[in-house]
């Protein structure tokens, strides 16, 4: 589809029947992958029509792209099938593992950035690109805490990452921002280091603080509306870099379609104002 993605917005299946019949250019709708990876059945019919309306982004989170082993080869097979039936505005998966001798686990975890790793991880990449034909954009973790053995800066091994594999990047201001809080970091010198050239999409989601260690411990719960700490990153982040395709996630403890499309018209407000900014130069 053509049109230009300004901002989107998950879409869960209980939100299908609205997001039929919305009407709001720009607008796009993400998925994860894995969830549609199915031979037929109604969720498959519902994002149809949806895709028959508004361009789909294909979020993986299965993948394990840092993992031990090559990507699953049936894995791949369901990602091209998918690709080949919706033909998305945008493929993502995220930089970690879930994985690890065959066995799966539901998280995305973390791993020393070492040259080995960027060895494996660019190989896997481009296994993964080769097999959908379509440029993947990678996106920066939430991290908990300290991991011992780093042989490169978060922002220097994605660089080295694009530069290896031609990928490009996704920016999850709220991994960011959760990240620097618990590592004791600051994000605006992150995003100082950040190779910005190479985004094509950027998530917003919200956080909250642990249940037993409080605002010391913060958790990527996707359960929240976007914090305000975060909307004033993303907001110095736009006025830096210009627009990139923003989405509002949301996995858990679902608002009214109605709420989280408020969340999507205030970022792209956002993304209006450099363009709107430029004009009065």
């Amino acid at each position: 589809m053509a049109q230009q993605l300004t901002a989107g917005v998950s879409l869960k299946p209980a939100y299908m029947a609205e997001a039929l019949h919305v009407t709001a250019p720009g607008l796009f709708f993400e998925v994860h992958a894995e969830n549609y990876m199915a031979d037929g059945g109604p969720r498959l019919a519902a994002l149809d029509a949806i895709a028959g309306r508004f361009p789909i982004s294909l979020h993986g989170v299965g993948l394990s792209l840092a993992g031990d082993a090559p990507p699953d080869t049936a894995h791949l097979a369901a990602w091209r099938r998918l690709v080949g039936r919706f033909n998305p505005a945008l493929v993502s998966e995220h930089l970690a593992w879930s994985a690890w001798n065959g066995a799966y686990v539901p998280d995305l975890l973390p791993f020393p950035r070492t040259r080995a790793a960027l060895a494996r991880i660019g190989d896997n990449l481009a296994r993964f690109q080769d097999a959908i034909g379509r440029r993947v954009l990678v996106e920066n973790p939430a991290l908990y805490m300290p991991l011992a053995g780093h042989e490169f800066p978060e922002t220097d091994f994605l660089a080295e990452l694009v530069r290896l594999t031609d990928c490009g990047l996704l920016l999850d201001v709220n991994n960011l921002f959760v990240s620097a809080r618990n590592l004791g970091y600051s994000a605006e010198a992150y995003l100082a280091d950040f190779p910005l050239e190479a985004v094509g999409e950027i998530h917003l989601a919200g956080h909250a603080a642990d249940s037993r260690l409080g605002e010391s411990l913060l958790i990527d719960s996707h359960d929240a509306p976007v914090a305000e700490l975060v909307w004033r990153l993303y907001e110095r982040l736009v006025a830096r870099m210009g627009a990139r395709p923003t989405l509002i996630e949301r996995d858990e403890n679902l608002p009214p379609f109605a709420e989280l499309m408020s969340e999507r018209v205030r970022a792209e407000r956002l993304l209006a104002k450099p363009a709107a900014a430029a004009l009065h130069v």
